[in-house]
């Protein structure tokens, strides 16, 4: 063999087993990863802990990263073995990682767990539990009031025809009331025989079809919301009304006088005291309105100090109106007027409990503004 072919094969024996051994370096070092790494993941006592191992051996700038990078060092023919030693390498790292991940959080599980033990025996915390509307309060206690001496509440709807708002009550075409700046009319077809479809804008539409569907003896009333275009301290759009009816042979104004007496004292007090002041309504004939005494200055119109009442100016406030059944309301209901008499007397709900003693109710918007530091004081 020739000097040069000599030097030639040597060159070619020096340069297979630097590749060799450069191969066998890169594999072993990635074993070496492997068995460092598995145990450091297993070693691993907190998952802030873990999360530094996989920076550490998994990260961009990780030592599989930096190992990985030498097999550009490598030969083309041993490569792929070198590069598939390293996918191992990562995926043997990856579920070591994966499963000290699983280890530690259940770990941390377990540990809560026996830190919040409850027990099971114990009643448990009441939930926070609202109670009635001031309005739902004062609706219920007014009916209970009425039921106690027999009369049976009844509800009608607050979507109304024209007929028994106003028509059957006695009130003509051109009465204010009708107007439209005056009441909600809906936008619907109007009905031959009921008139204009509305929001009702007072409860006696409700003693309207109670006198139209039932035969005396009655004895009825009927609390609902009422719509009208107000809105001020003593005024909202929406509020309710109570509307009473008691229609048999022989009823008088002495009736309604002590129903209404009746009424202010198991509502107001028995140092309540009421009024009758004549007044005018289309559906009542005599009229009245109801006044009844203030419960701030006891009815004198002065305070302890000698200064004028400010919540009533004169001594009494007005609950409402009353009066006797017109004959034109109880023909429209097919009863006989010559042989039955009636009476009907109504007020707002929310106005008459604003008269309530200690209430101190200054503006009556402040019920419905959803405002649970008010709300909850009642």
């Amino acid at each position: 063999m020739s000097a040069n072919t000599a030097a030639s094969s040597g060159l070619e024996s020096n340069t297979w087993s630097d590749s060799n051994l450069q191969r066998m370096h890169i594999i072993e070092q990635l074993h070496a990863l492997e068995q460092s790494a598995t145990e450091a993941f297993s070693s691993a006592q907190t998952l802030g802990d873990l999360q530094l191992l996989e920076i550490r051996f998994l990260g961009r700038k990780g030592e599989l990263t930096t190992i990985l990078r030498g097999l550009a060092e490598v030969s083309a023919e041993e490569r792929p073995k070198a590069g598939s030693a390293g996918n191992e390498t990562k995926i043997a790292l990856e579920a070591a990682a994966k499963e000290a991940h699983f280890r530690l959080e259940q770990g941390a599980v377990s540990e809560k767990l026996s830190a919040e033990w409850v027990d099971m025996t114990e009643p448990g915390t009441q939930p926070p539990v609202g109670h009635r509307h001031i309005m739902s309060q004062a609706v219920e206690e007014i009916t209970e009031l009425f039921e106690r001496v027999g009369f049976s509440r009844v509800r009608y709807p607050e979507v109304e025809w024209d007929y028994h708002v106003f028509e059957s009550l006695n009130m003509p075409k051109d009465h204010p009331a009708r107007d439209d700046w005056e009441t909600f009319f809906m936008d619907a077809e109007p009905s031959a025989k009921w008139g204009r479809m509305l929001l009702t804008t007072q409860a006696t539409s409700g003693t309207s079809r109670i006198l139209a569907n039932n035969k005396p003896p009655i004895r009825a009333f009927s609390i609902g919301k009422t719509y009208r275009r107000q809105i001020d301290v003593t005024h909202v759009p929406m509020f309710h009304q109570i509307d009473i009816a008691y229609v048999d042979e022989g009823v008088s104004v002495a009736h309604l006088r002590g129903m209404i007496e009746y009424f202010a004292k198991s509502f107001y007090g028995p140092d309540r005291k009421t009024r009758l002041r004549p007044y005018h309504f289309r559906f009542t004939e005599p009229s009245f309105e109801i006044d009844v005494s203030c419960g701030v200055c006891h009815g004198t119109g002065k305070l302890a100090q000698g200064e004028k009442c400010r919540t009533c100016k004169q001594g009494w406030l007005e609950l409402g109106g009353s009066g006797m059944l017109h004959p034109n309301v109880l023909k429209a209901a097919g009863i006989d007027p010559k042989k039955y008499s009636g009476l009907a007397f109504g007020w707002g709900v929310e106005r008459t409990y604003m008269m309530k003693e200690g209430l101190k109710l200054d503006d009556i918007r402040g019920l419905y503004k959803n405002d649970l530091r008010f709300l909850e004081q009642f």
